[in-house]
């Protein structure tokens, strides 16, 4: 797996314009945030004063969400899915059997799209992160290749891609 994919995050135009548009309603929100936060330091003793507090966490976790959404979407790659089949990685709908080539369990099958976890809200798919180590373990693999990674928990899984297809198509 190369740095660049790594680093990249594939998003579909919809996406791109959901993001962009959330990041600059929170850059123009910053104003009525600075607001809030002087409005309540006048209320008084700032030790016991709770809604200072909440509206100080309020705009702290404000303030990482555009620090997430302006590095994301710098680095995105906008409506560039992979147009070949066969090969799993980001923007690619893949299909993998967990456990050996052998395994005949349909239960154990499953179909998801390798992307960002922004992609979520648009599609019905499940979304696994190119990042994941699901996702690293499969970048790159071909059509009926076995690969292993590990599970945050150190367990060891293998999984058997099936099938990759372009997302969209």
């Amino acid at each position: 797996m190369s740095t660049e994919a790594s680093s990249t995050t594939w998003l579909t135009q919809e996406a791109y314009d959901r993001l962009s548009s959330e990041l600059q309603q929170l850059i123009d929100n910053r104003p009525a945030m600075a607001q809030e936060i002087n409005a309540r330091r006048e209320e008084g003793d700032l030790k016991e004063n709770g809604g200072y507090h909440a509206a100080r966490e309020e705009q702290g976790k404000q303030e990482g969400r555009i620090l997430q959404l302006t590095k994301l979407l710098r680095e995105a790659r906008v409506g560039e899915a992979p147009t070949t089949e066969g090969t799993a990685g980001p923007g690619m709908v893949v299909t993998v059997r967990f456990g050996p080539a052998d395994g005949t369990d349909e239960d154990d099958v499953e179909t998801f799209l390798i992307g960002s976890r922004e992609e979520a809200g648009t599609t019905d798919l499940d979304v696994y992160s190119s990042a994941s180590p699901l996702g690293q373990a499969l970048t790159g693999a071909k059509e009926g290749e076995q690969v292993s990674y590990a599970t945050p928990t150190g367990k060891t899984l293998t999984v058997t891609l099936l099938s990759a297809k372009p997302y969209g198509s």
